[in-house]
């Protein structure tokens, strides 16, 4: 039941928001009374902690799996973490758009919380960067705290506009990113 109370508060969060969500609302939804939502959940605010607990905890196990294969390169792990957070949209996108929206109504200590599971999976992209740049792969003058921001901001905006199901497949967008990160937008003077 735990698992389903959560799965509908995210499809009811998603469409609705948070803040116009209530209690009755989500046990409408499943047909239960309040008391079974308030048997596995104290609040509706710690039942959005959970969703973003288990959103971010998810992305970072799958993150490590790719940061751990030693027999891929820098690039091609940044491309596979790029695809992992654009493969989210399809696959977890309603978490996805309430772990990004709603995070605004967590309590001080649950944003704490959160931000520091962002910050792993932001720190372990920047190690990357770095590793990429010993290597050989990236550029050596770029800061990659910056490089990072601005990759994670590009790509996780992906959530508001990208369907899935639309023109533009999982694969072409990762390869568009990819391409402005490893080679920006100057045109190719060699080519003109």
């Amino acid at each position: 039941m735990r698992g389903r109370i959560i799965k509908e508060s995210i499809d009811l969060f998603d469409k609705k928001g948070f803040s116009k969500t209530s209690i009755q609302d989500i046990v409408d939804t499943i047909g239960v009374t309040k008391g079974t939502f308030y048997y596995y959940f104290k609040s509706k605010q710690e039942l959005l902690m959970d969703i973003h607990q288990n959103y971010i905890k998810e992305l970072l196990k799958e993150q490590e799996v790719i940061l751990n294969d030693e027999y891929i390169s820098c690039k091609e792990k940044m491309n596979r973490l790029i695809h992992l957070i654009i493969k989210n949209i399809k696959v977890h996108g309603k978490s996805a758009r309430v772990f990004n929206r709603e995070v605004r109504h967590l309590d001080e200590t649950q944003v704490l919380l959160v931000n520091k599971y962002r910050k792993d999976f932001r720190f372990n992209l920047e190690k990357l960067m770095e590793e990429g740049i010993e290597r050989g792969e990236f550029r050596n003058h770029l800061r990659s705290d910056i490089v990072i921001f601005g990759i994670l901001g590009m790509v996780n905006r992906s959530y508001n506009w990208y369907n899935p199901d639309g023109k533009v497949s999982e694969e072409e967008l990762v390869s568009i990113y990819m391409d402005l990160i490893l080679n920006g937008i100057k045109a190719d003077t060699n080519s003109q």
